[in-house]
């Protein structure tokens, strides 16, 4: 076969793309992506159409963070593509890794196929996490001591807020009674399903609180950016949201600067997935996907340098969501 042969029969880089398209593999992620945002909205609108279809759409191989600079204009095309948004546009932030905005949309697609809880008012939403955070004792005078606290906790939280959440822990059970207006820090489902599902408008909301609580002249060294990317993950992890608000919550987080994806990382379950993360003050705080469904498995904190949390590399904080449903009341397992 001589080289016109090769040529012809070779797959083309379009081709190519939407083969790699049913997951994100390294090599995917190497590419500089030489296609123009019609042909990205084109290939992007059929492999929604597939994944309607697909219970269970799949990554590809692990996650590198090697692109080219090529790619970061795709990948806005992309979100775009998705329903999502450009990055949010701040001077001297980090705009968001492409291959994070990359996997954020196919979280999102994932999350927006996924079927939603059949709930009815008076019920509860049931979530059980394991893992653990860390806390600083000062032993001394200028020595601090590491110690991780069981952060394991089965939560029952109402439908419609005409009841008052229950948490079970290790250590008993807290009963927090109703009180104030439902909101994103403190949830419903019914207030969940009002929550706007334009990824901009859903961000703004975010980042209003967050800029009150956490941005200048506020005394917090947190950040609205960073405060932002907790909110969401947070939410995520502690309460089953509708599908629509799901992707929508993950398409906003694609906007945040910074956000960067770790290949490898495991959950307080022992369960190893992708990340999503993003780096603060020394410390990266991952949401972890399994490779195969895209279903949120949990988060963790890593210490990127040594200090006094521990050496770099540890996990400071960890919590694998391990079981979710309804329930119709405080206490009850679901299905029981």
């Amino acid at each position: 076969m001589n080289a016109d042969d090769d040529a012809r029969t070779a797959p083309s880089g379009h081709d190519e793309l939407l083969q790699r398209l049913p997951g994100l593999s390294d090599a995917e992620l190497h590419a500089e992506l030489p296609f123009s945002g019609h042909h990205l909205r084109e290939l992007l609108m059929r492999e929604t159409a597939r994944g309607t279809r697909a219970a269970s759409p799949r990554p590809g191989r692990p996650l590198v963070l090697s692109l080219a600079a090529a790619a970061a204009a795709c990948a806005v095309a992309v979100a775009f593509a998705l329903g999502g948004h450009a990055p949010v546009d701040r001077p001297g932030a980090a705009a968001p890794e492409p291959a994070a905005v990359r996997l954020l949309d196919r979280v999102a697609l994932a999350a927006a196929t996924a079927p939603a809880p059949a709930v009815r008012d008076g019920q509860f939403m049931y979530t059980k996490t394991i893992g653990h955070s860390t806390s600083l004792t000062e032993v001394r005078i200028g020595q601090m001591v590491a110690a991780p606290t069981d952060q394991s906790a089965e939560r029952w939280l109402p439908v419609d807020g005409s009841a008052g959440t229950v948490v079970r822990t290790a250590s008993g059970t807290d009963r927090i009674p109703p009180g104030g207006p439902p909101s994103l820090s403190r949830p419903t489902y019914r207030f969940l399903e009002t929550v706007p599902t334009d990824p901009a408008e859903l961000l703004e909301l975010l980042y209003k609180d967050a800029r009150a609580h956490h941005g200048p002249g506020s005394g917090s060294t947190t950040g609205p950016d960073q405060q932002a990317f907790v909110a969401i993950g947070d939410l995520l992890r502690s309460v089953e949201t509708p599908p629509g608000l799901s992707a929508a919550l993950y398409r906003a987080a694609a906007r945040i600067p910074g956000v960067v994806v770790v290949p490898e990382a495991s959950d307080a379950a022992g369960r190893t997935g992708v990340a999503v993360a993003r780096v603060h003050d020394g410390e990266r705080t991952e949401w972890i996907f399994d490779k195969e469904s895209l279903r949120l498995l949990g988060s963790r904190e890593v210490v990127l340098e040594d200090n006094s949390w521990g050496k770099a590399g540890t996990v400071v904080t960890s919590v694998a969501v391990v079981a979710r449903g309804v329930t119709d009341r405080p206490g009850q397992l679901p299905g029981s």
